[in-house]
């Protein structure tokens, strides 16, 4: 009976000493997560601040990548092209906390050089996705004529398994996949990012352009403090019963 009961606690203490270790390993890595994510917020917060640059040139588009380029600011000027647009779906962003549901006006719009970059020409409160009323805010961009333009630099990304497939007829997607858009719409070669207008606003306000502001949840801490508080618990727990298994054998 006694060998029993020994090896019984022997396996529930190799289990126990698993599983604490384990609860530790996670709290560790909530740790480094939160020290990257603040490694993050502190670049992205200096980019954002820092004052805007040319756009790059054309032959230097394939060297640009999201770890030392996205949101850096840029100033260009770019006319609107007579093409179709297309909107992205948003219920809230990490970068503009001003806009709710709605969504954000993607349109192409072409360099002095001949190159086409897409423009998020900001943001369209529409909770029923009217196209009509789309088309209206949109339309007074196309002017025919150049615009000076400032905005940030932006990556585009791909639809996951999960990302509702695009609405074609109402030219809705659900992620910013630029080059889905492009081959879609029509919109020939475009830059292999975007840009995230801040500067002009039109007239009538719509759609909103607007600066970025980088707030990045952050909850790692807590999940840290979870998972050790999880380890010490059990380690109470076990200490608790393996008390009680010496004092009734």
């Amino acid at each position: 009976m006694n060998n029993h009961k020994n090896r019984r606690g022997f396996g529930l203490g190799v289990f126990t000493l698993v599983m604490i270790g384990v609860l530790i390993g996670l709290g560790v890595w909530q740790l480094q997560r939160r020290a990257e994510k603040h490694a993050l917020i502190a670049a992205l917060s200096e980019r954002l601040a820092e004052k805007p640059s040319a756009l790059p040139n054309p032959s230097d588009w394939a060297a640009l990548s999201p770890a030392k380029d996205e949101f850096r600011r840029v100033s260009f000027s770019a006319t609107y092209e007579a093409r179709p647009d297309a909107m992205v779906y948003t219920f809230a962003s990490a970068v503009r906390p001003d806009v709710g549901v709605g969504t954000w006006a993607f349109l192409p719009a072409r360099l002095p050089d001949g190159g086409t970059v897409v423009i998020n020409a900001g943001f369209v409160q529409n909770t029923v996705q009217d196209r009509s009323q789309q088309d209206r805010a949109v339309s007074p961009l196309v002017t025919g004529q150049p615009v000076p333009m400032t905005g940030y630099l932006r990556f585009p990304e791909k639809a996951g398994l999960l990302t509702p497939s695009p609405a074609r007829d109402k030219r809705l997607w659900f992620s910013r996949d630029i080059g889905a858009m492009a081959q879609a719409l029509g919109w020939e070669n475009v830059a292999p990012f975007y840009i995230d207008l801040e500067t002009p606003v039109p007239a009538s306000g719509v759609p909103k352009p607007g600066p970025l502001d980088v707030h990045l949840k952050d909850d790692h801490l807590q999940y840290a403090i979870t998972w050790f508080g999880l380890a010490a618990a059990l380690m109470l727990a076990f200490g608790a019963w393996w008390r009680n298994q010496r004092r009734s054998s």
